[in-house]
């Protein structure tokens, strides 16, 4: 189904975008509970396959080998309830304070020797992370449910709470992020800190913060233990184990490596989603497909539903949040929420 521009629906909902040479793929509004992070790099990476396939096809065809070199993830989480988002000034604040805290735990989660920085930029309700695109699942499933509990917990703090952030957490001497080179928001790179944090020992003590001395991932584990609670509440129990085995022990991660993994460099092909119970979307699975995944994929199979009295079909997805409906009887437009079509999906459904 097309969307706007050069960006189209793929079947299972995400949605691909070409813009100036590259591609990018975004997964549907998934809702905000245990387990949302794994369902959205399953979305991700069955898009990931959707594309490979394609690309693998047309480079037979033509007597082509085409690679997908994996540039950047965009860990994006909203703000305030689904009736009120937060305030742009409220989501200002909040990304500005998130910059001192987030970026070090990110690293040691989601991020390679060759990467250069981590970014925290204010959205329309929502809060934006950038960082490096994970080749490894798991890692990204970390990372992601990391950013999504502490987004939601900061965001629900009064102004007081906000500001005294960054006198609770480590934050690293001298740290002044920079404006983010897109878009508007800040950047944690290279040229913030003394040495490069992608380039040292992690588990070396050699890091003076507000806090005291402390080695990277000791930096991160403190954050983590900070909101272990409200990131409980959003990683299922595979996501908690590794961040617990990088943060508590001199666990595996992509920093500890001496370079960055080839799998960056043919991603579809030495990259995959490899955990099978995440990739099945059974409805009786802990991963079963989200109420949002269901509403989207409802619509771009144009399963019809009965609104007000009238059969109605779906032509069109209307940004993250709408489905637009042609009525049958006269073919005019009804556009309606996700947050009402979940409540019809049964309905729907059973067609």
């Amino acid at each position: 189904m097309h969307r706007i521009g050069t960006s189209y629906h793929l079947p299972n909902g995400a949605a691909v975008y070409f813009d100036t040479g590259v591609i990018e793929i975004a997964t549907p509004a998934i809702e905000l509970e245990r387990g949302c992070v794994t369902r959205a790099a399953r979305s991700l990476w069955e898009g990931i396959r959707f594309i490979r396939e394609h690309l693998d096809r047309w480079g037979r065809e033509h007597n082509h080998r085409v690679r997908l070199q994996g540039f950047s993830t965009h860990y994006n989480v909203s703000v305030g309830d689904r009736t009120n988002g937060a305030s742009m000034p409220k989501v200002r604040r909040l990304a500005r304070a998130l910059v001192f805290v987030l970026p070090v735990p990110v690293m040691m989660l989601g991020t390679n020797r060759r990467s250069t920085g981590v970014g925290v930029r204010p959205r329309s309700g929502r809060i934006e992370v950038t960082a490096d695109f994970t080749p490894d699942a798991s890692l990204m499933i970390a990372a992601g449910s990391f950013v999504a509990g502490v987004v939601r917990e900061v965001g629900q703090w009064p102004p007081a709470a906000l500001r005294r952030l960054r006198s609770d957490m480590p934050v690293i001497r001298r740290f002044a992020p920079i404006r983010h080179t897109s878009r508007r928001g800040w950047l944690a790179n290279v040229g913030c800190y003394a040495e490069s944090p992608f380039a040292c020992d992690i588990d070396r003590a050699n890091w003076i913060t507000t806090r005291g001395t402390m080695s990277l991932r000791a930096i991160a584990r403190r954050v983590f233990r900070r909101f272990a609670r409200p990131i409980a509440a959003v990683a299922d129990a595979p996501a908690l184990g590794v961040i617990r085995a990088i943060l508590n022990q001199r666990g595996a991660t992509l920093l500890s490596l001496d370079d960055r993994p080839a799998s960056y460099d043919d991603v579809g092909a030495r990259a995959t989603l490899s955990t099978s119970s995440m990739a099945a979307g059974a409805s009786d699975s802990p991963l079963a497909r989200s109420r949002y995944e269901r509403v989207v994929c409802n619509a771009i199979q144009h399963r019809r539903l009965r609104l007000a009295g009238d059969v109605c079909t779906p032509t069109a997805v209307r940004g993250w949040s709408r489905v637009v409906f042609r009525r049958q009887h006269d073919g005019a437009q009804v556009v309606v929420p996700f947050d009402v079509l979940v409540d019809r999906l049964t309905e729907w459904e059973r067609g």
